[in-house]
């Protein structure tokens, strides 16, 4: 992957922590940035930046097993070995079920299937008000995400180095798997965004454990912070024995569900609580990314 100047990833431990509103926040601040949403399983930063479409492109994901009529005898072997029960008794491959093994090609006696690869979603470059915009829609019930994640901050660097930007902005996938990885690995600073919950703070913990193993500087912030202001102090103690930079908390602020339901960010909505405290922890990461 090429990379260029700077990389910011937002993550989180869970969906539902504000990673999105944080992401859409931080691009109306940003200057002369190019901006990703990794999050390509529940992709949803589109909705407040509004994006205009000029790119748009098939993603191939596995591999789903394609049987040829004409050739087949009906014998049924490859419904004996198929573990995944995706070949129906009429010999019917269902691509819901197919895990793309290539069992059934391999035994097949007459050489009646083949293996085809799977449209498994899309990718897009749009223009936003903010900036150049590289997202992703995966399909229902495909896997592959983490690749399709790798595909889009691939083509953010690029745009970040063809157009002389000075920051890569990924909205990150939630959690501490597959897209979670591809989403961070080679970021400059992961910003986890956390809860002042019990949940909350074991999430951020395996978060945490992630970033180290990989070796990524982290800092932390906590959303609605003041509903259990002594969870926010245990999350603070978890930061510096983690070895974590705390950035800052951000309170409970009606004015997030205001500005979703206008399709703005937090901090084009008004000098809100909120926003004033997103500002503060946008000029935090900016010193720690220097």
């Amino acid at each position: 992957m090429t990379k260029y100047k700077k990389e910011l990833t937002i993550i989180s431990g869970k969906g539902g922590t504000g990673k999105t509103t944080l992401a859409a926040a931080f691009a109306s601040l940003a200057e002369r940035a190019v901006i990703a949403d990794c999050d390509v399983d529940a992709a949803n930063l589109h909705l407040i930046l509004r994006p205009e479409i000029i790119e748009e492109h098939a993603y191939e994901g596995g591999f789903t097993a394609e049987i040829d009529t004409e050739r087949c005898t009906l014998c049924g072997q490859c419904q004996s070995l198929c573990r995944f029960s995706a070949i129906s008794d009429d010999m019917r491959i269902d691509p819901l079920l197919c895990e793309g093994c290539g069992v059934c090609m391999d035994r097949c006696p007459e050489n009646a299937i083949r293996m085809t690869r799977e449209i498994c979603g899309r990718w897009f470059l749009s223009n936003t008000r903010f900036g150049p915009f590289v997202h992703a829609r995966l399909g229902i019930a495909q896997d592959n995400s983490g690749k399709l994640v790798s595909q889009v901050r691939r083509r953010a660097n690029e745009i970040a180095e063809e157009q002389d930007l000075e920051l890569v902005l990924v909205d990150g996938a939630p959690g501490i798997g597959c897209p979670v990885i591809s989403s961070v690995a080679g970021t400059d600073l992961v910003l986890v965004v956390t809860e002042p919950t019990q949940s909350g703070r074991h999430d951020l913990e395996r978060v945490l454990e992630l970033a180290r193993h990989f070796k990524i500087k982290t800092a932390v912030c906590v959303n609605k912070s003041d509903l259990n202001e002594d969870m926010t102090a245990k999350i603070k103690t978890v930061c510096r024995e983690k070895g974590a930079i705390f950035a800052g908390t951000i309170p409970y602020d009606p004015a997030v569900t205001e500005a979703m339901v206008a399709q703005k960010s937090l901090v084009e909505n008004g000098e809100s609580p909120g926003a004033v405290a997103i500002k503060n922890i946008w000029r935090t990461v900016l010193k720690i990314l220097q």
